[in-house]
Formats: C-alpha cells, structure tokens, sequence
C-alpha cells in the first residue's frame, strides 16, 4: 500500500523535471517544496549505495538546492534512513498519510468546481497560503504539468475566495491537495465544505478511496481530517542536507 499511495503522489504533485536514477526517482522544481525537489527510493538500487547517493547528491548541488530524501518504512534499500543519517542529513517534517473509504457526503455549501486551473483559483491559494509571487509560475507550471483528472474547489464570500482545494483522481484514488482557507474565516467549517464538495465530486466521478498528507504537527487539519472519517495509513518523513 505504502509504494502504491506514494506512485500516486508522486502523479498528482508534477515537478517540472524527472530522473530515473536505478530504481530513484528524483523530482526537480526550483526549490518550490520538498515534495517536489526530492529523491524518492521507492525501489531497490542494483548499484552500490553510498555512490548512488553522492550521485543524487550532485544533481542537488549543480542546482544550489538542498539534497532531499523523501522517506517512508518502504524505501528500499531498507537501511537507507541509516546511512542518511551517517552522513549527516536531519531528519525534517514528519507528516501522515492518511486514507479513507469515500462515504456518500452532503455538504452544506456549495464550492465552485473546474476541472482545469483558473488565473482566480490560483491567485487565491497563493493569497490564503502566502506564497511569494516569484514561486507562482512554478506553481502554475507543476499544477498543468500533472496529467490526472483534476478538480479546482472554491468557496467565494463576496466574490473573494475564502476557501479552496484540489482532487487529484486516479482510478478509483482520489487525493486531496493544497487545502487551505482565509486566515479571517478559519475555524468557521469552510474547509470541511471544501473537503465534502471535493469528497463527492470524486465519488460521482468513480472514487471509492482517499488519501491525503497532513504534517503531524498541523492539530487543527488533524482534527479536521479525523472528524471526516480519515485514518494514519502510514508516516513518511524527509532527510535533509542543507546546500552548501
């Protein structure tokens, strides 16, 4: 399962560059998100270990980015979070994934749906998430990049977007991205509203599973998703050696 959600993932959030490094996958997008700019070991190498890291390594660096592993229990080899920290990276940003078996839902409010990105939704998540108007056309370009049936969710209040997020369909999986409301309307149930439009647009649409990923320090979504039905799957977490 744990292999099977990350794939999914690793789709519905594109970077703007791949490789394949002997069962890696390594992403590349400006720096914009560890997610993005990260070595995935999904598979087990053929080669030896340690040079297949200083290789990774030197991608990251020819780039000034900071080297990235994204790391969950699966990775392979096994021992890899071992020699990661042998070799001086931290360990950074524990977060759940978490899966739920989608449940008839009724929302309350209803949230404007596109299937494809809008200048508006856009330049309301970057408003509601403050990212920096230099990281914006990397955004656009890893949110076009992602070829899976997508649903763009907003709820507007006086023509102003005050809650928003992503579905990301594949299969029968749906995942849930980029949810976020108004730092004036917080606490207020918008981004419950969003989850349940986003929840029954995938289940009328052929999703019968969910997942997302929370950071396990984020007590008002962990609250959220959990009242929602959600539940861990599993943890993944990030090494990480700063550029130098």
């Amino acid at each position: 399962m744990i292999r099977q959600l990350e794939e999914l993932a690793l789709s519905a959030w594109a970077p703007l560059q791949t490789m394949f490094v002997d069962g890696w996958v390594l992403r590349l997008a400006d720096g914009y998100t560890k997610r993005a700019n990260s070595i995935n070991p999904l598979y087990a190498p053929h080669g030896e270990v340690n040079a297949q890291i200083q290789f990774c390594e030197q991608v990251y660096q020819r780039r000034n980015l900071p080297v990235v592993f994204k790391m969950t229990t699966a990775v392979q080899p096994a021992q890899l979070d071992a020699l990661l920290a042998a070799r001086g990276y931290r360990r950074d940003s524990p977060t759940s994934v978490q899966t739920l078996a989608l449940p008839e839902c009724v929302p309350t409010q209803v949230a404007e749906l596109a299937p494809t990105l809008a200048p508006e939704w856009l330049a309301d998540f970057c408003r509601m998430s403050g990212v920096s108007a230099a990281r914006q056309p990397t955004l656009r370009q890893m949110l076009d990049n992602s070829a899976a049936e997508k649903c763009f969710a907003v709820i507007r209040r006086g023509g102003k977007g005050i809650a928003c997020g992503l579905g990301v369909l594949q299969g029968e999986q749906i995942g849930f991205y980029d949810i976020v409301t108004d730092a004036a309307f917080r606490n207020q149930g918008y981004a419950r509203e969003v989850m349940l439009n986003l929840m029954r647009w995938g289940k009328q649409n052929g999703a019968r599973h969910a997942y997302l990923q929370v950071m396990q320090n984020n007590a008002p979504a962990l609250h959220l998703y959990a009242r929602l039905g959600f539940t861990p799957a599993y943890e993944y977490w990030y090494r990480i050696r700063d550029a130098r």
